[in-house]
């Protein structure tokens, strides 16, 4: 089985997907979990300090996460085609230093990627390893709309 190491050079950056926020979507994200005005509502968005709909920055992250998964799952099957083993990669212990740089307009596409910072050994777990990454995403102007580190569990 590769590490996670192995398969992504650190500091390498790597396009995980994209996702178009539409009006639709970002009113049933925001209403479940979000229920701001500038999220649910496109004339009370256009008369708040965003000047229209917007998604909520906790749609945007998980936008980010739908689609690593999705690359995740075609990675898998890339190297199982090669022969190779992916990481098993589970749970992520936690994140650091959310941000949201840029609103996400109804009708924009985010380009998200991830970036391997560091690798280190878990010296109390044999066989797991704790993966340092960045993740980050774009929107179709090449602005970037949020950026957060995170961690990620891998087991051998």
């Amino acid at each position: 089985m590769m590490t996670l190491e192995e398969l992504y050079q650190a500091g390498r950056k790597v396009v995980t997907g994209s996702l178009t926020f539409t009006a639709e979507d970002i009113v049933r994200f925001a209403r479940d979990f979000d229920p701001q005005p500038f999220h649910v509502d496109e004339e009370q968005a256009s008369q708040s300090l965003f000047g229209g709909l917007c998604a909520s920055g906790w749609h945007t992250s998980a936008g980010w996460m739908q689609c690593f998964l999705r690359f995740w799952k075609e990675e898998i099957r890339r190297l199982a085609a090669e022969g190779l083993h992916a990481p098993k990669l589970g749970p992520s212990p936690g994140f650091k230093e959310l941000r949201w740089l840029k609103p996400v307009y109804a009708g924009d596409t985010i380009t998200y990627a991830v970036t391997l910072l560091e690798a280190r050994i878990v010296a109390s777990r044999p066989g797991w390893r704790i993966n340092t990454i960045l993740c980050e995403g774009e929107n179709q102007h090449g602005e970037p709309v949020i950026r957060f580190e995170s961690k990620v569990i891998e087991f051998a």
